[in-house]
């Protein structure tokens, strides 16, 4: 079913029905949960205070994985939800699930020995269940810079070679929500929640609609938190995080053209470079975080430090500050925890109901969300007093393909033949930007810049593109010159602070 997204219309229907339950939080996580809750049934709303996955739901590795380093930590557990999961994905939303070859080079005095690591690349397919997107392999060094000429070959020993799926985390939480809306879920954005207080019918929730200044008010029988970085600033969470902050870099393929992903350490960190069509992605780093939630900047430091890490690896490649073409930075919210280092804190999920029908949902990581959702779901049918149907979202795909937004990319460099996916940005057309805005909740220049298409990362001339889309935007959304140069001025400050980080 096509949804045509209208806001008054969508903001009255939230708000004048009763429903079953809130979900608070428009990233990964709470799409998740409101897609499962509309297939069972439930009357379900969604409420973000900024775009649907504003925070790190649209700033991650966008990497659905098993997490290989996980099992050196013992979190086979982990392992295991995540390697299912991310087969789970990969068939309900192939266009987003695009099986994807990793490399592990390893080196004498390494925390990471070759044995250890076949090993390791073993037990990750076993916990696959045989459905792992290829069999994992080892190579010796002679095999490995034959492959990959440009990694250093000093120590080197070998390598190992598993199988993970590079995604598109923001158009994986928009496709979820897609699905969710054509499920009978009221979804908006730009619509914060304010506070909420219990009475005998359950919650009382106001909201305040943030581009209005509107307030409204209505009940809800639950409550779900699935902030992310805001969870523990709600009036009423338990949530005690530890928040990490992860900076990615993006630089043209060519200078530094890898056959496929590569994974390289620096301690117990672990960053990668992963081809993503024309453009190679690096990072990721993981360091505490303590500053604004709603404005995380990539520092040069950060930048430093993956540039120092990366040309250890490729001391050829010379890479340099005016190599990068566009950055990101997004926070982890993860569970506190006593001790360790940002890299040791656990990225399981934590679900917790501290006031009758308030649900606070913690943690967890990109590949698990449908697992959390279904786990959240369950919680919610037990504390509302019904049998719960049984859930779909493992078997039932995101979207049919009449629905998807499918583009083909462009021929990859070595070669291979041309897919049909999500992974890379779309052409540049005024019909995409229409749907974006009348079908995908997009309201700002830079909802549809970054995260409805990554033009903003990936293309060559941003700011040229940049212009020609609010010129479209504001034909379908009747801006005025002065809205428009607003929003045009809005998305020049967001590159101006990416870019300011790139110089040192």
């Amino acid at each position: 079913m096509s949804i045509t997204y209208q806001r008054n219309q969508t903001i009255h229907e939230l708000t004048t029905a009763d429903l079953d339950v809130l979900v608070v939080g428009g990233g990964i996580v709470g799409s998740g949960i409101v897609r499962d809750a509309a297939m069972r049934g439930l009357r379900v709303g969604l409420v973000e205070q900024y775009d649907m996955a504003f925070g790190t739901s649209s700033r991650s590795t966008r990497l659905l994985h098993g997490g290989l380093r996980y099992l050196s930590q013992g979190r086979i557990g982990l392992v295991y939800q995540s390697s299912q999961e991310k087969c789970i994905v990969q068939g309900i939303a192939p266009h987003l699930a695009q099986p994807t070859a990793f490399i592990f080079p390893t080196y004498r005095r390494s925390q990471w020995p070759y044995w250890q690591l076949r090993i390791g690349v073993k037990i990750y397919d076993l916990l696959c269940g045989g459905r792992n997107f290829g069999p994992s392999s080892g190579m010796s060094a002679g095999e490995l810079l034959a492959l990959v000429p440009g990694l250093n070959p000093f120590d080197l020993t070998g390598a190992v070679r598993y199988f993970d799926a590079l995604s598109n985390d923001a158009r994986l939480v928009i496709d979820t929500l897609r699905s969710a809306a054509g499920h009978g879920a009221i979804l908006n954005n730009y619509l914060r929640f304010e506070t909420a207080f219990f009475s005998k019918n359950g919650w009382e929730c106001h909201l305040r609609d943030t581009l209005t200044d509107q307030t409204y008010r209505f009940n809800a029988k639950a409550v779900v938190n699935a902030c992310g970085p805001w969870a523990g600033g709600l009036s009423h969470s338990s949530v005690r995080l530890r928040v990490t902050k992860g900076i990615h870099l993006v630089i043209d393929r060519q200078r530094l053209p890898v056959p496929d992903a590569i994974m390289v350490t620096k301690g117990k960190r672990t960053l990668f470079v992963i081809p993503w069509g024309r453009r190679n992605i690096l990072g990721s780093t993981d360091t505490d975080y303590n500053g604004p939630l709603d404005d995380v900047r990539t520092d040069p430091s950060d930048v430093q430090y993956v540039l120092d890490v990366i040309n250890g690896y490729f001391p050829e490649a010379k890479l340099a500050h005016s190599d990068i073409l566009s950055t990101w930075a997004g926070l982890r919210p993860l569970i506190a925890s006593k001790g360790g280092g940002p890299s040791d804190i656990s990225r399981a999920h934590q679900i917790l109901m501290p006031k009758p029908g308030w649900f606070d949902v913690a943690g967890g990581k990109l590949t698990t969300y449908r697992l959390i959702a279904e786990q959240v779901v369950d919680q919610l049918f037990k504390h509302l007093g019904r049998k719960s149907p049984l859930c779909r979202t493992a078997e039932e795909a995101l979207l049919n393909k009449s629905e998807q937004v499918v583009v083909k990319s462009v021929q990859l460099q070595d070669n291979s033949a041309q897919i049909e996916s999500s992974i890379l940005p779309p052409p540049v057309c005024r019909e995409l930007v229409e749907h974006y805005c009348n079908r995908e909740w997009a309201v700002h220049l830079d909802d549809v810049m970054i995260r409805r298409t990554s033009w903003h990362y990936y293309l060559d001339l941003p700011l040229e593109t940049a212009q020609q889309v609010a010129a479209w935007m504001a034909e379908c959304l009747a801006w005025d010159a002065s809205n428009q140069a607003d929003e045009l001025a809005r998305y020049n400050n967001l590159v101006a602070i990416s870019t300011g980080a790139l110089s040192s």
